[in-house]
């Protein structure tokens, strides 16, 4: 059971963590994508354009305890 764990302005990386999901469970493992929350506000993010968010759960660190193992999905920014 593993958390993907992202940080996706542009949707870059949410893709990529679809494909991860998809690799995950065609091996025979279970996945769930979270997010980690938002710390620019809403008018930077507006500045820098950015598409609204992806509809995934906000990851809190009590999650972490019902999987076991996390990939992270990071921008290089």
């Amino acid at each position: 059971k593993i958390a993907i764990i992202i940080s996706s302005m542009y949707g870059h990386i949410a893709k990529m963590a679809e494909a991860a999901k998809q690799s995950v469970e065609k091996a025979g493992g279970q996945a769930s994508i979270f997010q980690i929350a938002e710390n620019l506000s809403p008018d930077i993010l507006a500045k820098m354009h950015s598409p609204p968010k992806p509809d995934y759960p906000i990851i809190n660190l009590n999650d972490l305890t019902n999987y076991d193992g996390c990939l992270f999905g990071v921008p290089t920014r």
